[in-house]
């Protein structure tokens, strides 16, 4: 288990856990990242992420990124 930043370009991971405040979990919950679900790494710029989660393009910043273990 790893972070999400941690994630190889281009390879898919299954979500573990997502960890943090409620508030932060349950925001990144309604954009798709909760456990069981397989997320890509699409590029990472300084640390921020773009993903590919279900059929979809999400970026979110390198704080919210460590939070999400794959």
């Amino acid at each position: 288990m790893m972070p999400l930043t941690m994630a190889k370009v281009g390879e898919a991971n299954s979500i573990k856990k997502v960890g943090g405040k409620e508030e932060t979990r349950q925001f990144l919950e309604t954009l798709g990242f909760v456990p069981g679900t397989y997320v890509t790494l699409i590029t990472e710029i300084s640390g921020n992420v773009i993903v590919n989660i279900k059929e979809s393009r999400v970026a979110i910043n390198r704080d919210m990124a460590v939070k999400i273990i794959v």
